[in-house]
């Protein structure tokens, strides 16, 4: 396994841990007029209030598309460390915390950090009091749809006293996932497996910023009818009611392999060459490159409808 796909699996891992574990972000960014010099209050996605004295200058994100939105934003020199799994060249020189779910609090603690970027997973309850206690604020980050991803641009654009840059980044991902949307409109539109893999394996529910952006770029989810989040999928079901596509995330440089996998040839798309990779990194960040990874899919889904037509 190459280590982009590695690393978006561990993304994926990390992401279901939060659905699991986060309780429902208030709505808007900012709730009161802040302290007298200080920044207004947010809420997070734990549902707590998070509050600085002032904006953000030395910034740890333990989530990757946190990480990158903090770049979006122009702010990339307040970062002061980085993951084993982000990919900016603008991060490439910091030193890495490691994984990002169980970073060392004592080497947290020796940054100096005003504002740490967590997971919002049960297992990081532990974490954020030890940090908390440490005199460190924390955010914790659970984006698993698109409203998700705008309301985490707007709250961090308030702690980081960057509001108008927030404003800009936020509109521009809004108007690319709107003209994809436009050139979408009027097509066919496959019924597309997003498969993940595992045993089980999983797939991206209807409520995800994964299959809200497969909507913008043309397709539908194959099984709307599935829970939110990141529900496991049995290959019978897919026999059963086989989608037009399968999209499979892949690392730089590998191609899906999935007819070679037990049983999967006994579905038409898998048999029919049907199968698509798509950028693991791309697609399985929910963050401001979102409407990048919306275009990939309309384009892959697009190709793949004039090669075979199917759809």
């Amino acid at each position: 396994m190459l280590p982009r796909q590695r690393a978006f699996r561990a993304t994926l891992a990390l992401l279901i841990l939060g659905a699991c574990g986060r309780g429902e972000p208030a709505p808007g960014a900012a709730v009161d007029g802040g302290a007298p010099g200080g920044l207004p209050a947010v809420h997070d996605d734990a549902g707590r209030r998070v509050r600085l004295a002032g904006p953000a200058r030395r910034i740890v994100s333990l989530v990757p598309s946190v990480t990158e939105t903090i770049v979006a934003l122009g702010a990339a020199d307040r970062l002061v460390a980085r993951t084993d799994f982000d990919r900016a060249p603008e991060v490439a020189g910091l030193p890495s915390v490691g994984g990002g779910l169980d970073p060392s609090v004592e080497a947290l603690v020796m940054l100096e950090p005003d504002l740490v970027v967590a997971w919002n997973a049960r297992d990081d309850a532990g974490l954020r009091a030890r940090l908390e206690a440490s005199g460190v604020p924390v955010y914790a980050a659970a984006i698993e749809d698109t409203a998700g991803v705008f309301a985490t641009v707007e709250r961090l654009g308030v702690l980081l006293d960057l509001e108008a840059a927030a404003d800009s980044v936020a509109r521009a991902l809004r108007d690319t996932l709107a003209a994809i949307a436009r050139e979408a409109a009027g097509g066919p539109r496959p019924r597309v497996l997003f498969l993940l893999d595992g045993a089980p394996p999983r797939t991206a529910g209807p409520r995800t910023f994964v299959s809200e952006i497969l909507s913008v770029a043309g397709g539908e989810p194959a099984y709307p009818a599935l829970p939110g989040g990141w529900p496991t999928i049995a290959l019978e079901a897919v026999v059963a009611n086989p989608p037009d596509v399968v999209l499979v995330p892949v690392g730089e440089g590998e191609a899906p392999a999935l007819a070679g996998r037990p049983g999967w040839r006994r579905v038409p798309a898998v048999r029919d060459g049907r199968v698509l990779g798509v950028p693991a990194d791309l697609v399985g960040r929910p963050g401001p490159r979102l409407g990048r990874a919306a275009r990939a899919l309309r384009d892959s889904l697009r190709a793949l409808g004039a090669r075979t037509e199917a759809f």
